[in-house]
Order: structure tokens, then C-alpha cells, then sequence
């Protein structure tokens, strides 16, 4: 079993998990892991022999605090919910879903790097460029932009508009990268 020190700042990037956090541990980490293992088996929430075999600790405001992921455990929630209202006066139990906002002011988006996208010397028609746009970010992975960025365009009534809301999706290049900034971007509608 392992004990990982993380930042609260790792809690708040953790938006697509779940686990119970119990705040204020004190002494030997591990004793908290092996005693939270043993009480949860006992209780018949811990299922089919699962344990935590990680728990992640951080500091805020001066307490040491425990993060017990759910990642690869077996559980019956319902049985957990109760225990964790049981218990909260003993061991400020709460779920990270509920800490991070009430805590640490709210998870951090992640933002998807905006890929690459050859536009500049490419026919300026904006349905061309959108078509190239779309391609590109669906090679990466980014089908929902695109179909969004290809919805936004058509309800655009502006050529400018249209290549602005290219730009928020796409990074637009041309062949040579390493243009002068006298240069600019050469798509003419």
C-alpha cells in the first residue's frame, strides 16, 4: 500500500474522480490506510476482497488530509453515504466532488491544446477553410469541436467572424512557420 503527497492544486485537476477525503489525520499515514481498509471490510463496503492500495495526502490550512480514490475498489455506496454521515463528527469525512468546490474554489479545466492547422495560402472560400479546420481537429481526437466549430460558422454572418471562430478551435499556419510578423496572414476572402 502506497501513500502519495500531492498538491491541493493536483485536487482540483482531479474533476473526473471521485474518493473520500478525511480531514485532520494525524500520526502515521499508513495506520490511517490499513485502519480505514480494515473498518470499511468490517462494514461490508469494501466488496469482493478490493481494498485501497492508495491514498493520497496534501496539507491545507495546517492539517494533513487524506484523499482515498475510488479508482480500483469494489463499493457498496449506499452503505458508504450512511457510514460517512455516521462518522463525520469522527473523521470530517466529505467526497472530493465536495471538497473541491466548498475548499479550494472549484476544479481546473483542462484545456485541449488547439492543433496545427495549414490555412494561410490555402483558397480563402470559408467553407474550405472550414472543411480543412474540421479535418484537422477531427485527426485529433476533437470530433465534438468540430461539429461546434462547424455549427458556429454557419450561423456566423460575417467572412471574419467565421475565420475568428477558426482561430479559437485551430492554431492557423501556413507552410513556413516561421513567417515575419510583416508578413501576417495572407487569406483573402
Amino acid at each position: 500500500m502506497l501513500i502519495k503527497k500531492i498538491s491541493t492544486n493536483d485536487l482540483r485537476r482531479m474533476h473526473d474522480k471521485e474518493g473520500l477525503i478525511l480531514q485532520g489525520c494525524g500520526g502515521d499515514l499508513n495506520e490511517w490506510l490499513d485502519g480505514i481498509n480494515e473498518i470499511l471490510t468490517d462494514e461490508e463496503i469494501l466488496l469482493d476482497g478490493t481494498k485501497f492500495e492508495t491514498a493520497y495526502s496534501f496539507e491545507k490550512d495546517g492539517h494533513t488530509n487524506l484523499l482515498f480514490p475510488f479508482d480500483d475498489v469494489k463499493l457498496n455506496v449506499g452503505k458508504f453515504a450512511i457510514w460517512r454521515l455516521i462518522t463525520h463528527s469522527q473523521f470530517n469525512g466529505t467526497w472530493l466532488s465536495d471538497y473541491v468546490p466548498n475548499y479550494l474554489g472549484g476544479f481546473i479545466a483542462e484545456e485541449k491544446q488547439k492543433p496545427d492547422c495549414e490555412l494561410i495560402g490555402q483558397d480563402g472560400n470559408i467553407f474550405n477553410l472550414m472543411g480543412i479546420a474540421s479535418r484537422t481537429l477531427r485527426r485529433n481526437g476533437m470530433t465534438d469541436e468540430a461539429n461546434e466549430m462547424c455549427s458556429r460558422i454557419r450561423a456566423s454572418d460575417d467572412y471574419y467572424k467565421a475565420l475568428g471562430i477558426i482561430g479559437e478551435y485551430v492554431n492557423i499556419t501556413g507552410p513556413d512557420d516561421d513567417m515575419s510578423e510583416d508578413e501576417g496572414m495572407n487569406i483573402q476572402p
